[in-house]
């Protein structure tokens, strides 16, 4: 028995899945793989470099907590800190070495 592409009757009779089109060949695992080297490659051409850091949990909820009163999200907050502190190294005075 052949399927006309119009006909409406019998769709349900030839095994259409539900849910939503594949549009991809790969696997979940490696869509995210794939995506990930994107997003790194990406961030290589605008001069962003990954920084990771082990810090205890306290200091997460206190970064968390001045990341949310100023506005800002993490690596906004710390590169402002960083930008900060060296404005304040340049206003120092060189001390000579004693």
């Amino acid at each position: 028995m052949a399927k006309a592409s119009t006909d409406r009757n019998t769709i349900d009779l030839f095994g259409k899945t539900p849910g939503r089109p594949r549009t991809s060949t790969l696997n979940r695992k490696d869509q995210l793989k794939l995506n990930k080297r994107a997003q790194r490659q990406k961030e290589k051409k605008l001069g962003l470099k990954r920084l990771e850091l082990v810090i205890e949990q306290e200091a997460i909820n206190t970064l968390d907590q001045l990341c949310e009163m100023s506005g800002l999200k993490r690596s906004e907050w710390l590169l402002q800190q960083i930008q900060n502190g060296a404005k304040q190294l340049k206003k120092r005075p060189l001390q000579s070495p004693k």
